[in-house]
């Protein structure tokens, strides 16, 4: 630190000696000045006696790397007020020069509304999660398919998330153009870690109970070297609401080259494989009926055990690659390319030619009940019996068991019957199957003293398989993948109740596809500029960016209710997009 103090200082312009007499001599004079000078002389006098301990001689092979030195160097010069004193200044200080890009922090109202306020989906500015942008490394992290960042990808990583650049709203930034919100970049790379060894347990009554965290990383060695490991499990055997649990696992690695000042590579992996029991939304009738505002209409007994029909899935490690090459003291490039892959799901029962399992259903509720006798009676048992608010499971095996049915021409070959349980009721996933590519450079420059330009190139592909999957046939032998709504709907027309007319009728079981299945394939590349302006009194900020956008669909079964243009590529739509920006700040 003394060190860096000591080039900091040197750095400063010199200070004419008559000049700075005086304007010691002024501040001296002043009550409020002798009271934090007086402060400050105890501090130094028995603070460092309190804390003392012997000091090692620092060896050559001990001193850190010159480059590091360089950089926290520069970015104190960039982020300290910059005060310029000379004999022509007058004494009322308007010749100071203060930076105003000063968001480097962590700001306590974005910490707030993203953690304590998320838990009532407090919204900043009222703006959609879709109006901010996340990178990390420098690479982008949203999804193309509804501009969300998926936070899920990296939860229980804590320790290795800490190092973070925040910019609210339009302001200029480093990394990226920025959105109506705001962008947030992590900084992962294992050099700009921490060199530590930690673990941590902590204990909650929210979606889990128990987390443990190990986190170890080494920092940047002689040889260049830098690595950063974190893991940790996230669980509850049930959470705060009933029929809920959870089981998550995090993991976290990092390695960094250094192989001169100028040249910094960079990659890490992480993936969450997590698992959840969900929590689902009811009307205020059921609510009062069970007396509990954290009724949980998602679960029910079975064989004496609490069982969740939804239950959320999910696991998309992501892998980047980042180089930062310092071209000169003024320009700097930083290149990541990224990958991501995986699939998430939620389960969900799903029923053919049969009654709705869903115990909060409208009919149920006495509020239907056009006896106000009946209602009550209705009410009375909903209000006493916990079967009657919960998932029924073994009415919903009882039903498959006592089903014996014939489908006629399999897969569309006449004569081809097939006799058995067919399930009325099944449990299957709702899965999105993501492939994402991400490349992304940024070049920033200072062109004066008083003027900054960054540039950046992004291309971005994204790939979404999207289809269902039987999880349990719940006692049946075969489920067949027809679409009971579409019969309803069209009674006379056979092919419009077939989910897929290349093979009606098709038996489907475990782990088969069954109901929609098709692909969404976007691709995007951008190109952005900035140019940040600082004057004495004003900064200036001017960026623009041109984006292009292309998206297709591929559906991978023919649908009976849209038969002329559901299998195969769609069309492909292309669009452009642009935009500018400006902002003025007065420092007063």
């Amino acid at each position: 630190m003394t060190n860096m103090l000591i080039q900091f200082l040197c750095a400063l312009k010199p200070i004419k000696k008559v000049h700075l007499l005086t304007f010691l001599t002024n501040i001296l004079f002043m009550p409020k000045i002798r009271h934090c000078l007086f402060m400050a002389v105890l501090t130094g006098v028995f603070l460092p006696a309190a804390f003392s301990q012997e000091v090692k001689p620092v060896t050559p092979q001990a001193l850190p790397d010159t480059s590091i030195i360089e950089t926290l160097r520069e970015n104190m010069q960039d982020n300290i007020p910059v005060i310029s004193l000379d004999e022509s200044d007058g004494q009322d200080g308007s010749a100071q020069n203060i930076s105003s890009q000063l968001g480097a922090g962590r700001d306590p109202f974005l910490n707030a509304a993203t953690f304590k306020f998320g838990a009532v989906r407090f919204r900043i500015r009222g703006y959609d999660a879709d109006q901010f942008n996340t990178y990390i490394n420098g690479a982008p992290m949203e999804n193309l398919d509804n501009g969300f960042t998926p936070y899920g990808q990296w939860g229980g990583l804590n320790d290795v998330m800490r190092n973070r650049e925040s910019t609210a709203g339009l302001r200029s930034t480093t990394f990226g153009y920025g959105d109506l919100g705001g962008l947030t970049n992590f900084d992962t790379r294992a050099s700009y870690q921490r060199k530590q060894t930690s673990i941590n347990y902590a204990r909650s009554n929210r979606t889990y109970a128990n987390r443990i965290m190990l986190t170890h990383s080494t920092g940047l060695n002689k040889k260049g070297w830098a690595f950063s490991f974190s893991g940790s499990r996230r669980w509850a055997e049930e959470g705060y609401a009933d029929g809920t649990y959870y089981d998550g696992w995090s993991f976290f690695t990092g390695v960094d080259k250094r192989f001169n000042d100028r040249h910094l590579l960079s990659f890490v992996a992480f993936g969450t494989p997590t698992e959840n029991g969900r929590q689902g939304a009811s009307v205020k009738e059921m609510l009062d009926l069970a007396g509990d505002n954290f009724y949980n209409p998602n679960w029910g007994y079975q064989n004496g055990k609490k069982r969740n029909a939804s239950i959320a899935k999910s696991f998309q490690p992501v892998g980047i690659l980042t180089h930062d090459w310092k071209v000169n003291d003024k320009t700097s490039l930083l290149t990541a390319a990224s990958v991501t892959f995986g699939k998430r799901s939620v389960s969900g029962l799903d029923w053919y030619n049969a009654a709705d399992p869903r115990p909060d259903y409208y009919r149920y509720l006495p509020s239907y009940q056009l006896d106000p006798n009946f209602a009550a009676q209705v009410a009375d048992e909903l209000r006493n019996d916990i079967n009657k608010r919960q998932i029924n499971w073994d009415a919903l095996y009882q039903t498959n068991y006592a089903t014996h049915d014939i489908v006629r021409n399999v897969n569309g070959i006449s004569g081809n019957d097939v006799a058995g349980r067919r399930s009325k009721y099944i449990l299957e996933d709702r899965i999105i199957n993501t492939t994402k590519y991400n490349f992304n450079s940024i070049l920033n420059t200072s062109v004066s003293e008083n003027v900054t330009f960054t540039a950046g190139v992004t291309y971005q592909s994204q790939r979404n398989h999207y289809y269902k999957e039987i999880v349990d046939l719940l006692g049946g032998e075969f489920y067949v993948d027809v679409n009971q709504f579409g019969e309803r709907d069209f009674p006379t027309n056979f092919g419009a109740g077939q989910n897929d007319l290349n093979n009606p009728n098709r038996l489907v079981g475990v782990g088969d596809k069954h109901g929609y299945n098709y692909d969404l394939n976007i691709k995007r590349g951008s190109v952005w500029m900035q140019g940040v302006f600082k004057f004495p009194k004003f900064d200036v900020v001017v960026s623009t960016e041109h984006a292009y956008t292309s998206f297709f669909r591929y559906g991978n079964v023919k649908s009976g209710l849209f038969a002329d243009n559901s299998y195969g590529k769609s069309a492909t739509y292309n669009f452009y997009n642009s935009g500018i920006k400006a902002g003025v700040t007065y420092k007063i």
